[in-house]
């Protein structure tokens, strides 16, 4: 069985807090048995393009130094392989694109293939959940998803306002919500609704399920039972081929209890087998990431 997951913030705790623990650790992924981790350059919310740029330079040294210490690139989620842990990256917050649309070579270069629109700011593409739900893509946003499709780089709509999510669909782009629950259950506006759903997979998309309490539950406490639900709720919606793990490590600062880290993932997995059986577990644990990116 392959393990994948669509998003943590690792990179950007290294470089804010260098030779600090994280959650992700070959160790830990490799206990967890996860064959391919999502590695996130997060904007951060910097307030001019100085401070970007070099909070970009730092988390891509920190990168270069995994690198160096044995943590393998995986190009493409199929390079997955059971028994060892590749990395993937992707972007949160295409603030750079504002300043340079260039700046997708670039990426494309690192090998970078998703790329979330927004983090919780507006910029030059897009608006975020949590500023206003009305204001849609700008021009310049609509064309820089059609150039990511272009580049087979999926984007993300985590954090996007609404109608910003259905205007990335009118762009033709397959989306992904690399770590996104169910609004149906958790009434944050960081979860997407049951609508945004059924466009979603009917467009080919995929969601991996953030592990953050807030957004598993309205109480703001949450178990492996908690994740199994909105689980179930995306396949009530028909996502039995679109739905993963999005578990958001490194990134939240209270987690589900009995999912401390990806060595923990295994007891979702065999909650996830019990509910919905081994093959619908099998597809949610990994493969249907893997399919996913056959899409694009």
């Amino acid at each position: 069985m392959l393990i994948c997951d669509t998003h943590c913030d690792t990179l950007y705790a290294l470089a804010e807090r260098p030779g600090g623990e994280t959650d992700i650790t070959p160790e830990r992924l490799g206990k967890g048995g996860v064959n391919l981790q999502t590695l996130a350059m997060f904007t951060g919310g910097r307030p001019d393009i100085g401070s970007i740029r070099d909070l970009f330079s730092r988390m891509y040294a920190v990168w270069d130094s995994l690198k160096a210490n044995g943590w393998d690139q995986a190009l493409d989620p199929k390079e997955a392989e059971e028994g060892r842990t590749k990395y993937m990256l992707s972007v949160e917050g295409c603030d750079l694109m504002g300043y340079s649309a260039e700046v997708l070579d670039h990426w494309e270069w690192m090998g970078v293939r998703m790329a979330a629109l927004t983090w919780n700011h507006p910029n030059a593409l897009a608006t975020p959940h949590c500023v206003d739900a009305t204001q849609g893509l700008s021009a310049y946003g609509r064309e820089s998803v059609k150039r990511m499709i272009s580049k087979k780089i999926a984007v993300d709509v985590s954090h996007l306002n609404e109608r910003g999510f259905w205007d990335v669909l009118e762009c033709g782009a397959v989306p992904l919500a690399s770590h996104s629950c169910a609004r149906a259950l958790c009434s944050h506006t960081r979860n997407l609704r049951d609508e945004q759903f059924r466009a979603l997979f009917e467009a080919g998309g995929y969601v991996g399920v953030n592990f953050y309490p807030h957004f598993l539950s309205d109480t703001g406490k949450a178990n492996l039972s908690s994740i199994i639900r909105h689980l179930e709720h995306m396949l009530d919606l028909g996502g039995e081929d679109q739905i993963g793990f999005g578990s958001d490590f490194d990134g939240i600062e209270v987690k589900p209890e009995g999912l401390n880290g990806p060595e923990d993932l295994p007891a979702l997995i065999a909650l996830a087998e019990e509910a919905f059986g081994r093959k619908i577990a099998e597809k949610i644990a990994g493969r249907n990431l893997i399919d996913y990116y056959g899409r694009l």
